[in-house]
């Protein structure tokens, strides 16, 4: 039980991560096979951002999205913020 206990505290992050991965594919997976509207992230980001009826829905949506890429990449590879 203390292996389970030390080997469970020693990669917490790595369980969490791994599983909110593992639920978003499985939601997302299910949402497309159902077909119905207005689930899947794509278009519940499109209904957030407005992005067929505006814009400055489409501009925000758009730097965002780069803004947040750009920040991940510097991120990850100068291992910094």
């Amino acid at each position: 039980m203390r292996r389970v206990a030390h080997f469970i505290r020693a990669r917490t992050s790595a369980i969490l991560w791994g599983a909110w991965v593992g639920f978003f594919l499985l939601y997302e997976a299910v949402t497309l096979l159902n077909q119905r509207d207005d689930d899947t992230l794509s278009e519940n980001t499109r209904k957030l951002f407005r992005t067929r009826t505006s814009k400055a829905g489409r501009a925000v949506f758009t730097v965002a999205l780069a803004g947040g890429t750009v920040w991940f990449l510097l991120h990850i590879l100068t291992e910094t913020m």
